[in-house]
């Protein structure tokens, strides 16, 4: 009876496991639009503006007020353009 206890336990334990691993995956990235109101409480990381005079997509990945981490997607101007 124990035995069956246990196993029935182990069973248990690995679907909850399953489910977690779930949901730690990462999402798709969300392509950026100027009506978005964005959440951002922590920027985990910004990909490398290329040195480049042009319009370039990039990627920003943050944390929002609640602990989810989202990626989202934008346009940005690239570092090599000369000032002046």
């Amino acid at each position: 009876m124990k035995t069956l206890l246990i196993l029935a336990l182990v069973g248990m334990s690995s679907l909850a496991l399953a489910d977690e691993a779930k949901t730690t995956q990462p999402q798709p990235p969300v392509q950026y639009d100027y009506s978005m109101n964005l959440d951002i409480k922590r920027v985990i990381n910004l990909s490398t503006i290329p040195d480049v005079c042009e319009v370039v997509p990039a990627t920003m990945t943050y944390e929002d007020h609640q602990g989810q981490v989202h990626t989202i997607q934008y346009r940005a101007m690239g570092e090599g353009c000369q000032q002046g």
